[in-house]
């Protein structure tokens, strides 16, 4: 399998980028083509030690910057390091393209380079999030602000086939975000979509209230883009807060310091329960190819699991999967 990865994407590229890819490539069975300025890339790759043969540049002199309208920026940068790894996805020549650059430029060139799955009106961002009993996924997460009651139908559609090939779930769960339980909660596009979800060829079982999302009971969770990149923000910046304040608590006695060092253990998993870095990225469901999106301010480790995920993505045929059941559907 051979992965694109955007060399000059994120907060911490390219040194962050290049180390990642060494690291996957000393765990996973892939190739890598990063994209980006030679030269810098050339200096990066010097501080480490792999297989020469597993590691290509393709040069491109233009980064995408996080500030730029997305797709005017992916339209005039054609020799961006971003843009240039989604056309080998496109050309065929790599299987899956990664970026911790702009979400918004990529997800404009993985649907105007890569192109959209036939019968997918809207690609989603779909990040898998930690539950206290077990993994969910948000979907959408901030791709389309504004959606109509199909697009939450074949965002459902398309977790549940992730949640089933790539998390190991049979028959997952699918909810409604909602501002209440009944059916005759919400504003019209929820109201229209529970209707739809209800004849739809998925696990649902109803509106879920924002309250209820951190118990991981529901493991897709539909909405809008706009309420989807709202509640991802609000569940990191409470995680956040809260071990801080914890830690913060803990560490202002002598009583408190006893008792974190005993909790230690506990508090260890509770972070990486909750560090972006063990998943990696968020999918964009929906485009004819695997496009990962990885956090913007990635490290290594971030990045080699970013890259591990796409392998997962890939051996399990999720895109092929994705387009048998949308076929399915219209039928």
């Amino acid at each position: 399998m051979k992965i694109a990865v955007d060399g000059f994407g994120g907060d911490n590229s390219p040194s962050a980028i290049v180390e990642g890819c060494i690291l996957a490539l000393n765990e996973l069975d892939v190739n890598i083509v990063i994209t980006g300025k030679k030269h810098m890339l050339e200096e990066e790759l010097k501080k480490h030690n792999y297989d020469i043969s597993k590691i290509e540049i393709l040069d491109a002199e233009e980064v995408i910057e996080c500030n730029e309208e997305p797709v005017r920026a992916i339209r005039r940068k054609k020799n961006s390091s971003l843009a240039k790894a989604l056309n080998l996805v496109k050309e065929k020549e790599a299987d899956a393209v990664i970026s911790a650059g702009s979400t918004g430029a990529f997800m404009a060139g993985a649907t105007f380079i890569v192109g959209r799955i036939k019968g997918i009106d809207r690609p989603a961002l779909a990040p898998v999030m930690p539950g206290k009993n077990g993994p969910f996924m948000i979907i959408d997460c901030g791709a389309n602000a504004e959606c109509k009651p199909p697009y939450l139908v074949q965002f459902a559609t398309m977790g549940s086939i992730y949640m089933e090939n790539i998390m190991g779930m049979s028959n997952p769960s699918v909810g409604l975000i909602n501002i209440g339980s009944e059916e005759e909660k919400g504003n019209e596009l929820t109201k229209a979509a529970h209707k739809l979800l209800k004849e739809a060829p998925v696990n649902f079982k109803g509106n879920v209230e924002p309250r209820d999302i951190p118990r991981g009971d529901t493991k897709v969770l539909v909405c809008d883009g706009f309420v989807g990149n709202t509640v991802l923000k609000m569940y990191e910046g409470v995680a956040s807060t809260l071990f801080s304040t914890l830690k913060d608590g803990m560490l202002s006695s002598t009583r408190g310091k006893i008792g974190a060092l005993m909790l230690k253990p506990i508090f260890k998993k509770f972070k990486k329960d909750f560090d972006y870095k063990e998943v990696g990225g968020a999918a964009f469901l929906g485009i004819d190819g695997i496009c990962i999106k990885a956090h913007g301010s990635s490290d290594a480790k971030a990045i080699k699991n970013a890259i591990k995920q796409a392998k997962i993505f890939h051996d399990n045929g999720v895109v092929e999967k994705i387009k048998e059941k949308i076929e399915q559907n219209k039928e």
